[in-house]
């Protein structure tokens, strides 16, 4: 891979949302060159990270006076989508990387958000997170007026490549839960670099044991000093982490999608041959009827599942608009979209995934050509969480305009 230390780095800084989508798509390119080899290496992705960092997609979603690109979601799930064309689990991180550099604006306190998204934009973090709701929350208790985290996650994605951690805990005895920013690189947190997986190999996914982690009270997001100790006052904009990381996956599913159909065409132009035995014996394997009638439904699939997820991106707009009195029908109203885009994204993608095969030949299976990774990375990630309980979620909007209500997977 030609990246951020090898390379020479981009002069200016894009100043449009399609300067920033052209943006990932050039990260993308040089990601492409070698990713089937890095997937198989499986290495610790430092320098695909500078290379993020150093085309300045990293503080994309920080507001422009504090340095960073002041770009929307919408701009950001593009990108997610152009790098993962190029590298699905980079695609993965820089998502799982805005989704968590967003979540001061989800829960912080007005000072709060300035403070981290200043220091973020100027000191260049990468965001990672310690947040996997299926395990046991960290637990969290109280000395000296810090609260000292402790506990173990059996998913932890950004691990070692990250600058910061979000942490999730319950406050010891009370049902209080508190999200904290703290240092990746401390002692009082271990990864034990145990992702073997089949597909995603560079996530830095593995587990997380987080041992006496400290942090002062002022650093415990959305809580207020009051005269009988610190409160939260919860908003519905709290509950907008989980549709903003659902779209993450819907547009970096999208991304891999569109880098197994375009590494396919690629193939096909160049190496396919026609079948010598066929009827209407053609010259070229692209001029086959079949391989043209497959590209034709895989990409108008692959199209009509970008459209759904652009319209899904539009309704997260709609809501950052308005966040401090955003509607709990609002905010279900996206959450079902949401719903859907990641359900069709995922069956446009695996069907992409299985069916270039078909159109590619015998010698594309060949480890080099490396067509296996799009499909094991959808494959891979698509099990986050049961997809049927997505299509029951639009299911029973479509029968009784039930909204799905908020929990750490609607």
């Amino acid at each position: 891979m030609t990246n951020g230390q090898d390379a020479p780095g981009w002069s200016t800084r894009p100043t449009t949302p399609e300067g920033w989508v052209e943006r990932a798509r050039e990260v993308a390119a040089r990601l492409a060159v070698d990713a089937v080899a890095r997937d198989r290496e499986g290495a610790t992705p430092y320098a695909e990270v500078e290379l993020l960092k150093d085309a300045g997609l990293v503080p994309l979603l920080a507001p422009a006076e504090y340095g960073g690109g002041g770009q929307d979601w919408t701009t950001a799930y593009r990108v997610i989508r152009a790098v993962a064309a190029g590298d699905g689990s980079i695609g993965q991180l820089l998502g799982y990387h805005y989704l968590w550099a967003w979540a001061a604006r989800l829960v912080g306190t007005p000072a709060q958000i300035e403070a981290v998204e200043r220091q973020a934009a100027e000191e260049g973090w990468f965001f990672g997170g310690a947040v996997n709701p299926r395990d046991d929350d960290l637990v969290i208790r109280e000395e000296g007026g810090e609260l000292v985290f402790n506990g173990r996650k059996t998913f932890s994605t950004g691990g070692k490549v990250s600058d910061v951690t979000v942490l999730e805990g319950v406050l010891e005895g009370t049902d209080k839960h508190v999200f904290a920013i703290v240092p990746t690189d401390q002692d009082g947190i271990v990864f034990a670099g145990d992702w073997d997986n089949l597909g995603q190999r560079l996530t830095e996914s593995g587990s997380a044991v987080i041992e006496d982690v400290r942090v002062p009270w002022a650093a415990a997001a959305g809580y207020v000093a009051r005269a009988d100790g610190y409160e939260f006052v919860p908003r519905t904009y709290n509950t907008l982490n989980v549709p903003l990381i659902q779209l993450v996956f819907t547009n970096f599913y999208l991304g891999i999608a569109q880098g197994a159909l375009e590494t396919a065409a690629a193939y096909t132009r160049e190496k396919t041959r026609a079948w010598p035995y066929a009827a209407d014996r053609k010259e070229r394997g692209v001029d086959e009827f079949y391989v043209q009638e497959a590209y034709g439904d895989l990409q108008s699939k692959l199209w009509a599942a970008e459209a759904l997820a652009e319209r899904a991106a539009g309704l997260i707009e709609s809501i950052n608009a308005h966040a401090d009195n955003v509607t709990p029908e609002e905010r279900g109203e996206a959450a079902v979209v949401i719903a859907a885009a990641k359900q069709t994204a995922i069956d446009a993608g695996l069907e992409i995934g299985t069916r270039i095969f078909e159109v590619t030949g015998a010698r594309a299976s060949a480890n080099a050509v490396g067509l296996d990774v799009f499909w094991r990375n959808i494959r891979t990630h698509s099990l986050h969480d049961p997809v049927a309980h997505k299509r029951a979620e639009v299911g029973r909007y479509a029968l009784t305009g039930e909204l799905p209500a908020p929990t750490w997977y609607t």
